[in-house]
């Protein structure tokens, strides 16, 4: 069970007294929580079975505007009600808020209770069953980087998000000392985190001042992408508890690594893992190169669920650890993809692309699609990369501005044969809104340029 309390127990608990609220959460388009705090009593007397919501959940932006051109809402359509179905399964506390237990959800269509098909949840259940049929199962694993920064998010929003300043002051990757600095955070986030049932392997300092990776073991494609959600928020609960901001903004400074969320991947049946040959050159079996292939060939159909913001397309730069390059190498930090633990039978590829903003169930799904596409078509790998793979001119780009990625999720036939065109177009939409959102505003960086000198 992904998640560590049964109903039953849960009843017991209400009934002692030991849990009074429950969160009842669906994932928006954004990968964050979005849901009601119900009275405990009343949810497992009733509200286990269902609750509802406004539909513009998943038909927003972050800053829970109400764009026009979807076609799934709308206000000419009058904003209705979804239903929010609790997948029990997923029941755990939540040991950082007192007597408080949550439960993921489903999204549903009020009016014939069949799946919504561009929530999250279901976008990535659908490649999940494309894949059951063709044998396999997809086990996963995300690396979740970011900043913590020495105020808290009220007063650098108060300061009008200027003068920021990290918890440490120089590069911490790997660093022991630094990072027992940030201890007061990092500590209750591991143990909180475990005691909900998130099984936590451990936290490092990365390779900017204040700046954290926090990894999760690996399991299947939905559960892992769960525990990333619920690690994610509890990582800013948790910093905001203790007076401090943690941000998963991709490239908050130009002058600044970016933070970025690896995702780790391999196919299994039967409980076995099936990337696996140890006859095959690297370990890497027949079927794990046709899935490294698609991911490769159609890696700028599905780089806007890898990077959905403008500022996403800031982290990419040479020398940084970030990508540029839709190439996999063998353990080569400076490409797109990298095939980790090779001749084990833990080899599998990583990819490199997203950033610490993605939505998990968005950036898997897709990534599982690309890879079945591989399958399907017998494609051929290419050679691995080697060396500084920032520098090789001919080497295919990723799409490096939003704009681009765009264009290439629009008219990705791929994309809408494995998640739906009205998938497809509903997350286009998003895209476009976005810019035209960025496009409107004028920058420090323009007045400062030319206030005086244009």
């Amino acid at each position: 069970m992904p998640g560590n309390l049964t109903f039953d127990q849960l009843k017991d608990q209400v009934s002692q007294g030991s849990i009074d609220t429950v969160l009842v959460c669906l994932i928006d388009m954004q990968g964050r929580l979005m849901g009601k705090r119900f009275h405990a009593q009343n949810f497992v007397d009733i509200s286990y079975e269902e609750t509802h919501c406004c539909n513009y959940l998943l038909a927003t932006d972050l800053e829970m505007a109400t764009p026009d051109g979807y076609a799934a809402t709308s206000w000419a359509q009058g904003y209705g009600d979804y239903v929010m179905k609790p997948d029990l399964d997923t029941l755990r506390l939540v040991p950082w808020l007192e007597g408080t237990a949550m439960v993921l959800c489903d999204t549903l269509d009020h009016h014939h209770h069949k799946p919504v098909p561009h929530s999250p949840r279901q976008v990535l259940k659908r490649q999940i069953e494309r894949l059951a049929e063709l044998g396999y199962k997809a086990m996963t694993a995300t690396e979740l980087e970011f900043f913590i920064f020495e105020k808290s998010f009220d007063e650098i929003r108060k300061n009008g998000f200027r003068d920021l300043e990290p918890i440490s002051g120089y590069n911490e990757d790997y660093h022991i000392f630094q990072t027992t600095k940030e201890e007061g955070v990092m500590r209750p986030l591991r143990n909180h985190l475990f005691n909900a049932g998130i099984p936590v392997e451990n936290t490092k300092g990365e390779a900017e001042s204040g700046q954290e990776e926090l990894n999760i073991r690996y399991a299947d494609a939905l559960t892992c992408s769960d525990y990333h959600t619920i690690a994610k928020h509890a990582t800013k609960e948790i910093a905001w508890q203790q007076g401090h901001a943690a941000s998963f903004l991709p490239k908050w400074h130009h002058n600044r690594v970016g933070s970025a969320s690896h995702v780790h991947q391999s196919l299994w049946q039967d409980g076995t893992p099936v990337f696996y040959d140890p006859d095959a050159p690297l370990g890497m079996s027949e079927l794990m190169r046709h899935y490294v292939a698609g991911l490769l060939k159609y890696a700028p159909d599905y780089t806007y669920f890898l990077a959905p913001y403008v500022n996403s397309y800031k982290r990419f730069a040479p020398g940084t650890f970030a990508p540029t390059k839709a190439v996999w190498s063998i353990d080569n930090r400076t490409a797109g993809f990298r095939l980790c633990a090779a001749n084990t039978k833990a080899v599998r590829i990583e990819c490199r692309v997203g950033g610490s903003d993605i939505n998990p169930y968005l950036a898997i799904a897709a990534q599982l699609a690309a890879g079945i596409k591989g399958i399907e078509e017998k494609l051929e790998c290419p050679p691995a990369a080697d060396g500084d793979t920032y520098a090789q001119s001919n080497a295919p780009d990723i799409p490096c501005t939003l704009r681009a990625a765009t264009e290439t999720l629009r008219n990705s036939t791929m994309l809408k044969e494995a998640l739906g065109e009205d998938v497809v177009a509903h997350y286009t939409r998003a895209a476009e809104w976005e810019q035209e959102e960025f496009d409107k505003v004028v920058t420090d960086w323009e007045v400062a340029r030319g206030f005086e000198r244009a």
